[in-house]
């Protein structure tokens, strides 16, 4: 990983929002807009010359993270998912089976023409991403649930990929 010059326990991330860099405490769980104390000047400007400004890269699209991808998704839950429960639901008591059947009416609707995942997220997703039509933002390789990440990147922007298992539940990814 390049050396940010930041203090233990600080990384650079990328708002969505503000479509700009800011920095984040993973053991605090805090975020600022500012480099926090103890950074090394020097180094951050040199990682973020080198990381954060897209118009270094050839090719590169302003505001999207070298190595990153966007994706929105709709996630069904079920008994079995890691954490069953949601923004939706307390507590999570239908079956893969049952949450098998509702991702492949999700996607029976999706692939008609009759709804977008955009639009069903926002009603039917147990992913909090659902208050943002499903969006996830950018993600990059070992940022997600491996065959969450494996199926995101297999696809080309405007893709929406079969019914994926993870041990979150089951998704459906577009890109």
């Amino acid at each position: 990983m390049a050396d940010t010059g930041l203090p233990p326990n600080w990384e650079v991330r990328h708002s969505n929002s503000k479509g700009l860099p800011y920095y984040f405490n993973s053991a605090d769980k805090v975020s600022r807009w500012e480099p926090p104390a103890g950074t090394d000047s020097d180094k951050l400007k040199h990682y973020m010359a080198s990381h954060h400004s897209a118009g270094q890269r050839p090719g590169a699209v302003p505001g999207v993270p070298e190595g990153k991808i966007r994706a929105a998704h709709l996630l069904v839950k079920h008994r079995d998912s890691r954490r069953a429960s949601s923004w939706r639901e307390a507590e999570i008591t239908r079956s893969k089976d049952e949450a098998m059947d509702i991702i492949k009416a999700h996607e029976q609707k999706i692939r008609s023409g009759a709804a977008t995942l955009g639009d069903l997220a926002p009603t039917e997703s147990d992913c909090s991403s659902a208050r943002k039509r499903g969006d996830l933002g950018y993600f990059g390789r070992g940022d997600m649930q491996k065959e969450f990440e494996e199926a995101s990147f297999a696809l080309k922007p405007g893709e929406m990929s079969s019914i994926v298992e993870t041990a979150s539940g089951l998704h459906l990814i577009e890109r």
